[in-house]
């Protein structure tokens, strides 16, 4: 290995050196037995962040003109607990939340169905922590679902 491929290498990550080494990663979502493409795929960290940019609005809505009687300040911290309430309630039922079913998406457990009470519960708190959301595995998947032992799938086939 001459010095250009050790640089390039290192800039272009350790999943392409190992890529480019024979290692076969495969697809997200391939080591759970989910499709590559289509419904029942694991949904895409850009579908993902504006479903969960649409329930934060929501949420901050919700905060603003119910529980903080209009002051933006203190509706930041309230909608944070309706980010939970929210994400209890929606994906404890019917497996999505609002922003969810807009782009597409649903939450479901990892070997199919629905996720139960208690999962929901663990995934709704870490969601709002945000650090173990911000933490990927290499099927795409966020700590907090990793830990619920879940999945965000797409539910259509069109955007």
């Amino acid at each position: 290995m001459d010095n250009r491929q050790a640089i390039g290498s290192w800039l272009s990550g350790p999943r392409a050196a190992a890529e480019d080494m024979g290692v076969d990663f495969g697809y997200r979502g391939e080591r759970l037995g989910l499709p590559e493409q289509g419904p029942g795929s694991v949904a895409r960290p850009g579908r993902r962040l504006g479903a969960l940019a649409v329930d934060w609005a929501l949420c901050l809505l919700i905060a603003y003109g119910l529980l903080a009687r209009g002051d933006w300040q203190a509706s930041g911290n309230w909608a944070l607990g309706v980010l939970f309430v929210l994400s209890v309630l929606t994906v404890g039922t019917v497996g999505s939340t609002p922003g969810k079913r807009l782009f597409g998406l649903r939450v479901v457990a990892e070997g199919g169905g629905r996720l139960g009470m208690g999962r929901v519960l663990v995934r709704s708190l870490l969601l709002c922590l945000a650090i173990p959301a911000l933490i990927w595995d290499r099927d795409g998947r966020g700590l907090h679902d990793r830990l619920a032992r879940a999945v965000q799938v797409r539910i259509q086939s069109k955007p």
